[in-house]
């Protein structure tokens, strides 16, 4: 059983709390057993799996899963357990993984994806993802300046669906959209000042969605490059929909299409 905090497999585990040390260790974290089991059922590669002796004991059958299918197992101590994770009261396992594993988004799409610009919310980044996997969504682009797509929070707000969703992290949406736009596809740009509200747009065909920062919106930039612009009818007294919440609306209303065809 590793006890001590000062194990190096435990320190190594501990700095993947932050971007710096998941950038450098090409590693993220996976905290929870819901996470695990979904992990298990999409087949997705763990690197090392930490769990407490009461936790093997409470789930003997997904235990004996991970034994069979990871690198490394350790037993670890509760105390160990809580320094590994970022949660404040984990629930006895935490995983590392290698992001290179997951569903890659690669352009032309056949349905509707949906792109990210400097998302800095982890909760809504993770929703988002959530939504687009139970909305069929193709794929999702987020800008390179946005929230790490593998920031414990984002993974916990997923509910297991990070598994499911093709993504791309891009350092140049201008660069993706142009290419997007010369295959064909859609471009949709959501602004506050749009004359079109995002009903009125055919998404049956294949469709980007553009959706910006929490506060500061879509960029000028990419709003040129789209063929429409829309928006999200809202009563005067309110100034704005939370980012999630409108990526929800549009991805409904483009399934609604697609099942009334």
């Amino acid at each position: 059983m590793l006890s001590s905090l000062q194990n190096p497999l435990v320190k190594q585990m501990r700095k993947l709390q932050q971007p710096k040390g998941r950038r450098q260790q090409g590693w993220f974290l996976l905290e929870g057993t819901h996470l695990l089991q979904e992990a298990i059922a999409f087949r997705y590669p763990l690197a090392v799996v930490c769990a407490t002796a009461q936790w093997q004991e409470n789930h003997p059958h997904l235990w004996q899963q991970l034994v069979a299918g990871t690198a490394r197992v350790e037993t670890v101590s509760e105390a160990v357990l809580e320094a590994i994770a970022t949660t404040v009261h984990p629930d006895g396992i935490v995983a590392a993984a290698s992001p290179k594993y997951r569903p890659m988004a690669t352009l032309p799409i056949p349905g509707i994806g949906v792109v990210l610009e400097t998302i800095q919310d982890p909760g809504n980044l993770g929703t988002i993802i959530r939504t687009a996997a139970a909305t069929e969504a193709a794929g999702l682009w987020l800008s390179g300046d946005s929230v790490d797509c593998e920031h414990p929070k984002v993974l916990r707000a997923t509910a297991g669906q990070w598994f499911r969703l093709p993504m791309r992290v891009s350092e140049n949406l201008v660069e993706t959209l142009q290419s997007a736009r010369q295959q064909g596809m859609q471009i949709v740009a959501t602004t506050a000042g749009a004359k079109h509200t995002y009903w009125e747009i055919d998404y049956t065909q294949p469709t980007l969605v553009l959706l910006g920062n929490e506060g500061a919106g879509l960029s000028a930039e990419l709003q040129a490059i789209a063929h429409w612009q829309v928006k999200i009818p809202l009563s005067a007294a309110v100034e704005s929909l939370n980012v999630a919440i409108a990526t929800a609306l549009i991805l409904y209303e483009g399934k609604r299409q697609k099942q009334n065809r």
